[in-house]
């Protein structure tokens, strides 16, 4: 007996949980970008908002771009006093919310690039999640804010590990 694809498909759907059919229609990706590098810095960071418009919280595990030779997920933590970098496993964005993030806060490392970055170049960057679903997205190079300037949180190239 030859089952037709259009029952298998139906069966799919009732078998198989909400966060295996999740798609790109409960992630958007708001405002990406990345900080242009101060000349001679190997490391810069991107930062964007994650909306989860689905009923599931997800997570972003991984991130992933051909213009660094190493991308990690970070936070930063105070530590005595000292705020500092530390790579995480995961950045969770709750189901109807959004994680924003932003320098100071949750953000991606980019390490070791390939080569120096410029204003208004695109990166392209992949963002796997912990439903196996794959985003890919264009961060503009943006040189930072003055306020971001002075903020001693806003400085990861310079910033202890």
């Amino acid at each position: 007996m030859r089952l037709h694809p259009a029952l298998i498909a139906l069966a799919a759907t009732l078998v198989l949980p909400r966060a295996a059919l999740a798609n790109d229609s409960d992630l958007q990706v708001l405002a990406p970008y990345v900080r242009l590098a101060p000349p001679g810095t190997a490391n810069t960071a991107a930062f964007m908002i994650v909306s989860n418009t689905g009923r599931s919280d997800r997570k972003l595990l991984k991130a992933d771009s051909p213009v660094a030779r190493r991308v990690e997920l970070h936070s930063h933590v105070n530590d005595q006093g000292v705020m500092r970098m530390r790579q995480v496993t995961e950045i969770v964005i709750k189901a109807g919310g959004q994680s924003e993030l932003k320098p100071g806060g949750y953000h991606v490392m980019l390490l070791d690039l390939r080569q120096p970055l410029k204003e208004g170049e695109s990166v392209p960057l992949t963002l796997s999640f912990d439903d196996g679903f794959s985003k890919q997205i264009d961060a503009p190079v943006r040189r930072p804010q003055t306020v971001m300037a002075t903020d001693p949180a806003a400085q990861h190239g310079s910033m202890p590990h």
